[in-house]
Formats: structure tokens, sequence, C-alpha cells
């Protein structure tokens, strides 16, 4: 079991993502925080998923006279997997629909980062929905490979 847990840090890692103890996956994009989240949006809209809100953090630093770094966020749902974490436990709402935040970091690399679904299901006790954990764990994995330039 060590070595299989071993195993998954080291591909993470080489692969260019890595998840965080809070939940939060990481991966590294070949492109800007903006062409990121705007190949993440074509993409998720061609699967028919929904758009809920865009939001430049950047810009809201500005207006308030505060530099930052190119920080953009996408907010995003589908209501076929999603509303399965309601059935089971209504404080889901707190963390779905799903975010992914494009960010760059102070050496200009770029970073797609969101919240790992068995995370979100974890707290909020969510003991009865493992299917619907791997279906958006899978399919968040694959649309942020596309979006990233994998």
């Amino acid at each position: 079991m060590t070595r299989v847990l071993i195993m998954m840090v080291v591909f993470m890692f080489s692969a260019g993502a890595w998840a965080e103890g809070n939940g939060v996956i990481s991966k590294k994009s070949e492109h800007s925080a903006k062409v990121t989240l705007d190949r993440l949006t074509k993409i998720l809209r061609k699967k028919g998923i929904t758009i809920v809100k865009r939001w430049s953090h950047t810009q809201g630093g500005k207006k308030a006279g505060i530099p930052l770094r190119p920080t953009e966020l996408l907010i995003f749902g589908n209501p076929k997997l999603g509303t399965h974490f309601f059935t089971s436990n209504q404080t889901a709402g707190l963390d779905l629909p799903m975010k992914a935040l494009a960010w760059q970091d102070e050496k200009g690399q770029v970073w797609l980062s969101y919240n790992d679904p068995s995370f979100i299901a974890n707290r909020h006790g969510i003991k009865n929905r493992d299917p619907i954990v791997t279906k958006m764990t899978n399919a968040l994995d694959k649309l942020t490979d596309a979006a990233t330039g994998k």
C-alpha cells in the first residue's frame, strides 16, 4: 500500500500536477491564465456543462489599487452529477458548483487549480456517492488536462 502511494505521488509530480493536503489539485499550464480559462470554458461548453461565472481577481485587485499577478476564477457545474452530493448532504452546496482557478506564480508559471471531489465529499461526510465522486474526479482530470495543454 505504501509503495502504491509513493508511486502515485511521484506520478503526480512528474505529470506537472500536485495535490495539497487541503484537497486542492494544481496542474501546470502551458498557457497564460486567461488562455487556460478560455480553453476550459470552451471545453466545458462543448460538454454541455453550465458556466456560472468567470471572475478576474486581478481586475478586482486593480480596482482596489492592489496589484496581483494574473488570477482568474471559473465557476461551473453539472447538476446531473453535483445534485447527487446535495441529496446526500445539502451542505455540499458550499463547495459546489465546481471552481477552477488559473493563476500565475511568482516565477511566471501558470497553474490551474480546483477542488478534489473526494475532498468535497469527505468534508461534507458524503459516504454513499463513490461512483459519482469517481466520475467527477475522472472528468475533471481529463477536462483540466485538455485546458492546460497536455
